[in-house]
Protein backbone atom coordinates (compact mmCIF):
# COMPACT_ATOMS: atom_id res chain seq x y z
CA UNK A 1 0.00 0.00 0.00
CA UNK A 2 2.97 2.14 0.71
CA UNK A 3 4.45 2.07 -2.78
CA UNK A 4 1.20 3.06 -4.58
CA UNK A 5 0.74 6.28 -2.36
CA UNK A 6 4.50 6.89 -3.15
CA UNK A 7 3.13 6.71 -6.97
CA UNK A 8 0.48 8.92 -6.61
CA UNK A 9 2.59 11.12 -4.94
CA UNK A 10 5.37 11.28 -7.60
CA UNK A 11 2.38 11.02 -10.28
CA UNK A 12 0.90 13.91 -8.83
CA UNK A 13 4.32 15.98 -8.71
CA UNK A 14 4.77 15.43 -12.07
CA UNK A 15 1.62 16.47 -13.37
CA UNK A 16 2.00 19.60 -10.57
CA UNK A 17 5.13 20.24 -12.85
CA UNK A 18 3.91 19.58 -16.15
CA UNK A 19 0.91 22.09 -15.47
CA UNK A 20 3.61 24.45 -13.80
CA UNK A 21 5.72 24.27 -16.69
CA UNK A 22 2.93 24.70 -19.01
CA UNK A 23 1.76 28.06 -16.60
CA UNK A 24 5.18 29.20 -17.27
CA UNK A 25 5.36 28.51 -20.88
CA UNK A 26 2.48 30.10 -21.61
CA UNK A 27 3.34 33.46 -19.69
CA UNK A 28 6.57 33.30 -21.72
CA UNK A 29 4.14 33.47 -24.96
CA UNK A 30 2.77 36.28 -24.00
CA UNK A 31 5.12 38.24 -22.37
CA UNK A 32 6.99 40.94 -24.81
CA UNK A 33 10.69 40.66 -25.40
CA UNK A 34 13.43 42.43 -23.90
CA UNK A 35 14.47 45.27 -25.69
CA UNK A 36 17.92 46.43 -25.27
CA UNK A 37 18.31 50.12 -24.57
CA UNK A 38 21.65 50.53 -26.49
CA UNK A 39 20.62 48.91 -29.77
CA UNK A 40 16.60 47.65 -30.63
CA UNK A 41 17.56 45.93 -33.11
CA UNK A 42 18.89 41.94 -33.54
CA UNK A 43 20.53 41.03 -36.37
CA UNK A 44 21.14 36.92 -37.53
CA UNK A 45 23.87 36.11 -39.79
CA UNK A 46 23.60 33.66 -42.61
CA UNK A 47 24.03 30.54 -41.10
CA UNK A 48 23.06 31.09 -37.38
CA UNK A 49 21.70 28.14 -35.45
CA UNK A 50 18.63 28.04 -33.25
CA UNK A 51 20.26 27.14 -30.21
CA UNK A 52 22.84 30.15 -30.70
CA UNK A 53 20.34 32.69 -31.93
CA UNK A 54 18.11 31.63 -28.52
CA UNK A 55 21.72 31.45 -25.62
CA UNK A 56 22.92 35.14 -27.47
CA UNK A 57 19.09 36.23 -27.07
CA UNK A 58 19.11 35.77 -23.70
CA UNK A 59 22.58 37.32 -22.95
CA UNK A 60 21.16 40.39 -24.52
CA UNK A 61 18.61 40.40 -22.04
CA UNK A 62 15.63 39.97 -24.99
CA UNK A 63 14.69 36.72 -23.66
CA UNK A 64 14.31 35.41 -20.31
CA UNK A 65 13.54 31.28 -21.29
CA UNK A 66 15.86 30.65 -24.40
CA UNK A 67 14.59 26.90 -23.98
CA UNK A 68 10.96 27.53 -24.45
CA UNK A 69 11.99 29.68 -27.57
CA UNK A 70 13.52 26.80 -29.12
CA UNK A 71 10.30 24.82 -28.32
CA UNK A 72 8.32 27.46 -29.74
CA UNK A 73 10.02 27.16 -32.83
CA UNK A 74 9.98 23.40 -32.73
CA UNK A 75 6.27 23.47 -32.13
CA UNK A 76 5.95 25.86 -34.60
CA UNK A 77 8.13 24.06 -37.15
CA UNK A 78 10.30 26.84 -37.66
CA UNK A 79 13.45 25.63 -36.26
CA UNK A 80 14.78 25.33 -39.63
CA UNK A 81 12.90 28.19 -41.58
CA UNK A 82 14.88 31.33 -39.66
CA UNK A 83 16.13 33.81 -42.29
CA UNK A 84 18.99 36.04 -41.90
CA UNK A 85 18.59 39.80 -41.36
CA UNK A 86 17.75 42.51 -39.02
CA UNK A 87 14.72 42.54 -36.82
CA UNK A 88 13.15 45.39 -34.51
CA UNK A 89 12.70 44.96 -31.32
CA UNK A 90 9.82 46.57 -30.15
CA UNK A 91 8.11 46.84 -26.34
CA UNK A 92 5.04 45.33 -27.40
CA UNK A 93 6.55 42.17 -29.77
CA UNK A 94 5.87 38.80 -28.16
CA UNK A 95 7.99 35.82 -29.16
CA UNK A 96 6.01 34.55 -30.98
CA UNK A 97 5.02 37.54 -33.00
CA UNK A 98 8.96 38.09 -33.11
CA UNK A 99 9.67 34.57 -34.49
CA UNK A 100 6.86 35.22 -37.16
CA UNK A 101 8.82 37.81 -38.26
CA UNK A 102 12.00 36.16 -38.46
CA UNK A 103 10.51 33.03 -40.50
CA UNK A 104 9.10 35.47 -43.12
CA UNK A 105 12.08 37.30 -43.47
CA UNK A 106 10.47 40.67 -41.88
CA UNK A 107 13.81 42.67 -41.21
CA UNK A 108 13.93 45.92 -40.92
CA UNK A 109 13.69 47.24 -44.69
CA UNK A 110 14.00 51.33 -45.74
CA UNK A 111 13.06 52.21 -49.03
CA UNK A 112 14.87 54.73 -51.38
CA UNK A 113 13.39 55.36 -55.15
CA UNK A 114 15.72 56.22 -58.35
CA UNK A 115 13.25 58.36 -60.55
CA UNK A 116 13.45 58.01 -64.50
CA UNK A 117 14.68 60.73 -66.02
CA UNK A 118 16.64 62.22 -63.44
CA UNK A 119 20.48 63.21 -63.99
CA UNK A 120 22.73 60.93 -61.92
CA UNK A 121 24.21 63.67 -59.60
CA UNK A 122 20.15 64.24 -59.21
CA UNK A 123 20.36 60.37 -57.94
CA UNK A 124 22.94 61.19 -55.60
CA UNK A 125 21.06 64.23 -54.00
CA UNK A 126 18.41 61.81 -53.67
CA UNK A 127 20.62 58.86 -51.76
CA UNK A 128 22.56 61.58 -49.89
CA UNK A 129 19.35 63.54 -48.20
CA UNK A 130 17.53 59.76 -47.29
CA UNK A 131 17.94 59.46 -43.51
CA UNK A 132 20.42 56.45 -43.42
CA UNK A 133 22.44 57.88 -46.04
CA UNK A 134 23.13 61.35 -44.60
CA UNK A 135 26.82 60.68 -43.66
CA UNK A 136 28.14 59.14 -46.57
CA UNK A 137 27.97 62.58 -48.75
CA UNK A 138 28.60 60.82 -52.31
CA UNK A 139 27.67 64.39 -53.69
CA UNK A 140 31.21 65.33 -52.91
CA UNK A 141 32.78 62.88 -54.93
CA UNK A 142 33.68 63.02 -58.47
CA UNK A 143 32.38 60.82 -61.00
CA UNK A 144 35.38 58.99 -61.62
CA UNK A 145 35.93 58.49 -57.46
CA UNK A 146 32.51 56.85 -57.46
CA UNK A 147 32.81 54.66 -60.10
CA UNK A 148 36.14 53.61 -59.48
CA UNK A 149 34.63 52.38 -55.59
CA UNK A 150 31.98 50.59 -57.75
CA UNK A 151 34.75 48.40 -59.75
CA UNK A 152 33.97 50.27 -62.97
CA UNK A 153 36.85 52.98 -63.26
CA UNK A 154 36.99 55.43 -66.50
CA UNK A 155 33.22 54.65 -67.41
CA UNK A 156 30.78 57.72 -67.35
CA UNK A 157 28.37 57.12 -64.85
CA UNK A 158 25.40 59.03 -66.30
CA UNK A 159 22.49 56.31 -67.34
CA UNK A 160 24.45 53.76 -65.51
CA UNK A 161 21.86 52.96 -62.72
CA UNK A 162 18.56 51.78 -63.10
CA UNK A 163 15.63 53.80 -61.78
CA UNK A 164 13.66 51.35 -59.20
CA UNK A 165 12.65 51.58 -55.76
CA UNK A 166 15.56 49.55 -53.78
CA UNK A 167 14.84 48.06 -50.10
CA UNK A 168 17.86 47.70 -48.32
CA UNK A 169 18.80 47.33 -44.54
CA UNK A 170 19.65 49.63 -41.24
CA UNK A 171 23.26 49.47 -41.90
CA UNK A 172 23.63 49.87 -45.70
CA UNK A 173 25.52 52.58 -47.28
CA UNK A 174 24.74 54.85 -49.91
CA UNK A 175 27.11 53.09 -51.91
CA UNK A 176 25.35 49.66 -51.88
CA UNK A 177 21.98 51.27 -53.34
CA UNK A 178 24.45 52.64 -56.40
CA UNK A 179 25.92 49.10 -56.75
CA UNK A 180 22.68 47.34 -56.97
CA UNK A 181 21.30 49.91 -59.39
CA UNK A 182 24.41 49.34 -61.67
CA UNK A 183 23.64 45.88 -61.48
CA UNK A 184 20.73 46.08 -62.29
CA UNK A 185 21.19 48.16 -65.39
CA UNK A 186 23.08 45.89 -66.71
CA UNK A 187 20.66 42.87 -66.51
CA UNK A 188 17.79 45.13 -67.64
CA UNK A 189 20.15 46.60 -70.65
CA UNK A 190 21.05 43.19 -71.74
CA UNK A 191 18.10 41.22 -71.52
CA UNK A 192 16.47 44.20 -73.84
CA UNK A 193 19.55 44.45 -76.17
CA UNK A 194 19.33 40.83 -76.91
CA UNK A 195 15.58 40.71 -77.99
CA UNK A 196 15.72 43.89 -80.43
CA UNK A 197 14.69 44.34 -83.53
CA UNK A 198 17.38 44.06 -86.45
CA UNK A 199 19.39 47.05 -88.55
CA UNK A 200 19.11 49.49 -85.96
CA UNK A 201 21.56 52.54 -86.44
CA UNK A 202 24.04 51.54 -83.88
CA UNK A 203 26.13 48.98 -82.96
CA UNK A 204 26.15 48.77 -79.24
CA UNK A 205 24.31 48.26 -76.03
CA UNK A 206 25.90 51.08 -74.45
CA UNK A 207 24.82 53.61 -77.99
CA UNK A 208 20.85 52.34 -77.30
CA UNK A 209 21.38 53.69 -73.46
CA UNK A 210 22.58 56.85 -74.74
CA UNK A 211 19.36 56.91 -76.89
CA UNK A 212 16.87 55.63 -74.27
CA UNK A 213 17.97 58.61 -72.55
CA UNK A 214 16.89 60.84 -74.67
CA UNK A 215 13.54 59.50 -75.35
CA UNK A 216 13.08 59.30 -71.74
CA UNK A 217 13.69 63.01 -71.49
CA UNK A 218 11.56 63.59 -74.29
CA UNK A 219 8.30 62.42 -73.19
CA UNK A 220 6.35 61.03 -69.75
CA UNK A 221 4.03 59.16 -71.92
CA UNK A 222 4.47 55.34 -72.18
CA UNK A 223 2.55 55.37 -75.38
CA UNK A 224 4.61 57.89 -77.08
CA UNK A 225 7.94 56.39 -76.46
CA UNK A 226 8.10 54.01 -79.56
CA UNK A 227 6.99 56.93 -81.58
CA UNK A 228 9.70 59.25 -80.33
CA UNK A 229 11.98 56.20 -80.96
CA UNK A 230 10.90 56.14 -84.30
CA UNK A 231 11.69 59.74 -85.05
CA UNK A 232 15.05 59.57 -83.87
CA UNK A 233 15.85 56.11 -85.35
CA UNK A 234 14.80 57.36 -88.75
CA UNK A 235 16.85 60.43 -88.16
CA UNK A 236 19.92 58.31 -87.35
CA UNK A 237 19.63 56.18 -90.58
CA UNK A 238 19.23 59.29 -92.90
CA UNK A 239 21.74 61.39 -91.44
CA UNK A 240 19.99 63.59 -90.12
CA UNK A 241 20.60 65.48 -86.82
CA UNK A 242 18.96 64.37 -84.14
CA UNK A 243 18.16 68.12 -82.76
CA UNK A 244 16.56 67.31 -79.23
CA UNK A 245 16.27 70.11 -76.85
CA UNK A 246 17.08 67.89 -73.60
CA UNK A 247 20.38 67.12 -74.91
CA UNK A 248 21.52 70.79 -75.28
CA UNK A 249 19.99 71.57 -71.80
CA UNK A 250 22.27 68.70 -70.30
CA UNK A 251 25.14 69.99 -72.06
CA UNK A 252 25.30 73.30 -70.52
CA UNK A 253 24.94 72.25 -66.89
CA UNK A 254 24.08 74.96 -64.49
CA UNK A 255 23.94 77.35 -66.95
CA UNK A 256 20.61 76.19 -67.63
CA UNK A 257 18.11 78.66 -66.34
CA UNK A 258 14.54 77.07 -67.74
CA UNK A 259 15.37 78.94 -71.48
CA UNK A 260 16.94 77.65 -74.03
CA UNK A 261 18.38 80.61 -76.29
CA UNK A 262 19.57 80.50 -80.15
CA UNK A 263 22.65 81.28 -78.94
CA UNK A 264 22.74 78.00 -76.93
CA UNK A 265 21.45 76.06 -80.18
CA UNK A 266 24.22 77.16 -81.78
CA UNK A 267 27.15 76.34 -79.32
CA UNK A 268 29.17 73.26 -80.01
CA UNK A 269 29.33 70.99 -76.66
CA UNK A 270 29.52 67.72 -77.29
CA UNK A 271 26.15 67.62 -76.66
CA UNK A 272 24.31 69.86 -78.70
CA UNK A 273 22.57 67.58 -81.28
CA UNK A 274 21.40 70.73 -83.45
CA UNK A 275 25.13 71.14 -84.10
CA UNK A 276 26.64 67.37 -83.45
CA UNK A 277 26.20 64.59 -85.45
CA UNK A 278 24.39 61.40 -84.24
CA UNK A 279 24.40 60.48 -80.34
CA UNK A 280 26.13 62.56 -77.90
CA UNK A 281 28.65 60.88 -76.47
CA UNK A 282 26.86 59.57 -73.10
CA UNK A 283 23.42 59.24 -71.39
CA UNK A 284 21.96 62.28 -70.18
CA UNK A 285 19.31 61.09 -67.75
CA UNK A 286 18.23 57.79 -66.07
CA UNK A 287 16.16 55.44 -68.80
CA UNK A 288 13.58 53.08 -67.11
CA UNK A 289 13.02 49.88 -68.83
CA UNK A 290 10.06 51.31 -71.12
CA UNK A 291 12.50 53.83 -73.00
CA UNK A 292 15.09 51.24 -73.11
CA UNK A 293 12.23 49.19 -74.82
CA UNK A 294 11.39 52.02 -77.65
CA UNK A 295 14.71 52.71 -78.59
CA UNK A 296 15.58 49.05 -79.48
CA UNK A 297 11.94 48.49 -80.73
CA UNK A 298 10.78 52.05 -82.70
CA UNK A 299 7.79 51.98 -83.92
CA UNK A 300 7.50 51.94 -87.72
CA UNK A 301 6.43 54.85 -89.60
CA UNK A 302 7.61 58.10 -91.83
CA UNK A 303 7.67 60.60 -89.07
CA UNK A 304 10.47 62.52 -88.73
CA UNK A 305 9.41 65.26 -86.62
CA UNK A 306 7.54 65.84 -83.46
CA UNK A 307 6.45 68.90 -81.28
CA UNK A 308 4.89 68.94 -77.75
CA UNK A 309 1.02 70.04 -77.66
CA UNK A 310 1.75 71.51 -74.18
CA UNK A 311 -0.31 69.18 -72.45
CA UNK A 312 2.45 66.30 -71.99
CA UNK A 313 1.85 64.74 -75.55
CA UNK A 314 3.39 65.37 -79.19
CA UNK A 315 2.45 65.98 -82.47
CA UNK A 316 3.98 63.47 -85.07
CA UNK A 317 4.91 64.85 -88.59
CA UNK A 318 6.33 63.66 -91.81
CA UNK A 319 7.62 66.61 -93.48
CA UNK A 320 9.24 69.55 -92.64
CA UNK A 321 5.96 71.75 -93.56
CA UNK A 322 3.87 69.59 -91.37
CA UNK A 323 6.17 70.27 -88.86
CA UNK A 324 6.42 74.14 -88.98
CA UNK A 325 2.60 74.25 -88.79
CA UNK A 326 2.43 72.21 -85.61
CA UNK A 327 4.73 74.37 -84.33
CA UNK A 328 2.93 77.24 -85.04
CA UNK A 329 -0.09 75.94 -83.77
CA UNK A 330 1.09 74.27 -80.41
CA UNK A 331 4.31 76.85 -79.93
CA UNK A 332 3.60 80.20 -81.52
CA UNK A 333 -0.32 79.98 -80.65
CA UNK A 334 -0.55 81.27 -84.23
CA UNK A 335 -3.57 79.03 -84.97
CA UNK A 336 -3.60 76.65 -87.57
Amino acid sequence: MTWRIGLLVLLFSVATLGVGLWIDYQRFLETPVGVPSSEPYLEIPRGTSLRALSDRMAREGILDQPYYFIALAYLEGAQRRIKAGEYALRPSVTPRELLDAMTAGKGVQFAITLIEGRTFRQALAVIDAHEQFGGDALSLLSDAELMAKLGRPGEHPEGRFFPDTYHFPRKAKGLDVLERALERMDQVLAEEWSDREPGLPFDTPYEALILASIIEKETAVQQERPAIGGVFVRRLERGMKLQTDPTVIYGMGERYDGNIRRADLREPTPYNTYVIQGLPPTPIALPGRAAIHAALHPAEGEALYFVARGDGSHVFSSTLAEHQQAVRRYILNKGG
